[in-house]
C-alpha cells in the first residue's frame, strides 16, 4: 500500500491496540512502501480525526484532576495521564505521515519510526496499568496535545516547530521530576513505572531530534532564521511559553542549540 494513506488508515483508527499496532506495522513498511507527493483525500467530516475510543472522557485541561503519586490512586491517574499524551503522540507521529507532502523519503520514514516508538510507549504504560487493577480510559484526560497539532495542520514548519520540538520537548523536562516523585514513593508499582519512564525519556530525546532536524531543513529550504522564525510561530499559533526547571542535558541531545538554550532561560 501506498505509506502515506496507510498512516491515515492507522490514524482514523479508534481501537488504541490496533492503532498501535498499525503504527508499528508502518515502520516495517516504510523503507519500501510508494510515497504519494499528493495527499490520500481526509474524511468529510473532520472530527473522524484522529480515531479516538469511547474512553477517556476527554476534558478541558483545567478540570483534569491531579493526584499525588504517593497513593496507589494518585499513581494511576498519573500514568494514565502519560499514556493519553502517548496515545496522542501516535497520532501526531500519522498525522505528519499523511498531511505533508513533497518531502523526502527520510521525512516519513523518521515519522514512521516515532508513531511506532510512541506506540510502544503506550503499550508498555497500558500494561502497567493493567498489572494495578486500572486500564486507559479509566480516567478523564485532556486533548492539548491534537489542539496544536489541528492549529499547525497548514503549515509544516510550525508543525515541526510548535509540536516535538515544543510540546513534546516539555517532556524531557518533566519526566526526571516525575521519576524522583515515584522514587520517594518506592512501591515496587512505582519503581516499574520509574524502569518504563527510562525507556520513554532515551526515545522521546530522539523524537525531539528529529523535529530540530526537519524544522531546522525546512526553514534552510525557505530561507528563514530558524531562532527567530520559532518565536514568530510561538506568538502566531499561541504554544504555551515554556517554563524552567529546563533538563539542559535532554535538551542539548535533542539538538538544541546554545543560543535556543539562553532564550528559553531568559523567556
Amino acid at each position: 500500500m501506498e505509506l502515506r494513506r496507510s498512516a491515515l488508515d492507522a490514524l482514523l483508527m479508534s481501537d488504541p491496540d490496533a492503532k498501535a499496532a498499525a503504527a508499528q506495522a508502518l515502520l516495517a513498511r516504510a523503507a519500501i512502501d510508494p510515497i504519494a507527493d499528493e495527499s490520500p483525500v481526509p474524511p468529510a467530516d473532520p472530527d473522524a480525526l484522529p480515531g479516538r475510543p469511547a474512553r477517556p472522557e476527554l476534558r478541558d485541561h483545567t478540570a483534569v484532576a491531579r493526584r499525588s503519586p504517593a497513593t496507589p490512586l494518585g499513581r494511576a491517574t498519573l500514568l494514565h495521564a502519560i499514556a493519553h499524551i502517548e496515545f496522542n503522540a501516535i497520532n501526531l507521529a500519522l498525522d505528519a505521515v499523511w498531511r505533508f507532502g513533497g518531502m523526502p523519503r527520510a521525512f516519513y520514514g523518521d515519522w514512521a519510526r516515532v508513531a511506532a516508538e510512541e506506540a510502544g510507549h503506550f503499550l508498555l504504560l497500558r500494561d502497567h496499568l493493567r498489572s494495578t487493577g486500572h486500564d486507559y480510559g479509566d480516567f478523564p484526560a485532556h486533548q492539548g496535545l491534537w489542539s496544536m497539532c489541528q492549529r499547525t495542520a497548514s503549515d509544516i514548519v510550525a508543525r515541526m516547530a510548535l509540536v516535538p520540538r515544543t510540546l513534546e520537548a516539555r517532556g524531557l523536562d518533566a519526566t526526571p521530576p516525575i521519576q524522583r516523585k515515584l522514587r520517594q514513593a518506592g512501591t515496587p508499582d512505582a519503581l516499574a513505572a520509574v524502569a518504563i519512564l527510562d525507556i520513554i525519556l532515551r526515545e522521546e530525546v530522539g523524537h525531539v531530534a528529529i523535529g530540530n532536524h526537519w524544522y531546522r531543513w525546512l526553514c534552510e529550504r525557505e530561507g528563514l532564521d530558524p531562532v527567530a522564525h520559532y518565536r514568530v510561530l510561538t506568538v502566531r499559533h499561541e504554544a504555551p511559553r515554556m517554563k524552567p526547571p529546563f533538563n539542559a542535558e535532554a535538551r542539548r541531545r535533542a539538538g538544541f542549540s546554545d543560543e535556543e538554550m539562553a532564550w528559553l532561560a531568559s523567556d
